[in-house]
C-alpha cells in the first residue's frame, strides 16, 4: 500500500460487523492497520448483528438474533447467537431473492454458504468467519487483529471508528467516506442506495468492487 497523506491516521479501530457496509471495508484501503474491538459492550441496532441489503421493496435489514438475557453491558466477545430461531434460512432466502439476478451472485454465493451451514455459538466467531471471506473476495490481504482489552485511545495515529460506522448515524460522521455509485439490481426502481452491505457491492460489481471501495475514499477531511 502506498504511503498515506500525513493527516490520515495510520491505524483504524473498528467494531465487529456482520457482512459490514461498504464504508467499513473501504478502511482497508485507507489505513495501514485495522484493529477490531472485541471488548466493547454489545449494543442493539448496530452492524454487529445486522446488515442491510437491497431487496425488491427497497433496503432490507437482516438481523442475527442474539441472547442477551436480563444482563446489561455484555461484552461483544461474549454475545451468543440464538440458534433456536431459523434466522439462517431467512437470511439466505432474503439474499437470494435480492441478488439472484445480480451479475456476480452465482460467482460469490458459494463462498458464503459454508458459514450459513455451520452452527456458531458466538457472534464473534461467525462475524470473523464472514469477515475473512469478504477480505479474500476483495483481494485484501488478511490483516485481522483483535483487541485484547477495551481500548481507550486519544492517539492521533488511530482513527476511532467504533461508533461512527453505524446504521443510525449519518455518513457525515465519517469524513473519509464518500460513497461511489455503482450498478444495483433495483436502482431503476428506487435509485442508488449507498453504503449497503459489502455483499451488495460484490454481487453487483464482482472484480470491480475493489475499485469502487477505493473510489469511495475521500481525502478532503
Amino acid at each position: 500500500m502506498e504511503p498515506l497523506p500525513d493527516r490520515v491516521p495510520e491505524k483504524a479501530l473498528l467494531s465487529l460487523t456482520y457482512l459490514g457496509p461498504v464504508a467499513y471495508y473501504s478502511k482497508y484501503f485507507l489505513h495501514q492497520e485495522i484493529l477490531i474491538e472485541c471488548f466493547d459492550h454489545y449494543q442493539k441496532q448496530t452492524y454487529r448483528n445486522r446488515c442491510c441489503i437491497y431487496s425488491a421493496n427497497g433496503p432490507l435489514s437482516l438481523t442475527i438474533p442474539v441472547l442477551t438475557g436480563v444482563a446489561h453491558k455484555i461484552l461483544v466477545k461474549d454475545i451468543r447467537i440464538d440458534n433456536d430461531r431459523s434466522w439462517k434460512r431467512l437470511h439466505l432466502k432474503g439474499i437470494e431473492a435480492a441478488y439472484r439476478s445480480a451479475p456476480f451472485y452465482e460467482y460469490y454465493i458459494d463462498s458464503l454458504l459454508p458459514l450459513y451451514h455451520r452452527e456458531f455459538n458466538f457472534l464473534l466467531d461467525l462475524n470473523l468467519g464472514f469477515h475473512e471471506v469478504m477480505l479474500a473476495q476483495l483481494n485484501i490481504p488478511s490483516r485481522i487483529a483483535l483487541t485484547e482489552k477495551y481500548l481507550h485511545t486519544t492517539d492521533e495515529t488511530v482513527a476511532d471508528l467504533r461508533e461512527k460506522i453505524h446504521p443510525k448515524k449519518s455518513q457525515a460522521t465519517d469524513p473519509y467516506f464518500i460513497p461511489a455509485p455503482y450498478r444495483q439490481v433495483f436502482m431503476e426502481r428506487f435509485g442508488f442506495r449507498p453504503n449497503l452491505s459489502v455483499i451488495d457491492l460484490l454481487f453487483n460489481m464482482g472484480p470491480e468492487a475493489e475499485e469502487i471501495l477505493k473510489k469511495s475514499i475521500s481525502l478532503k477531511a
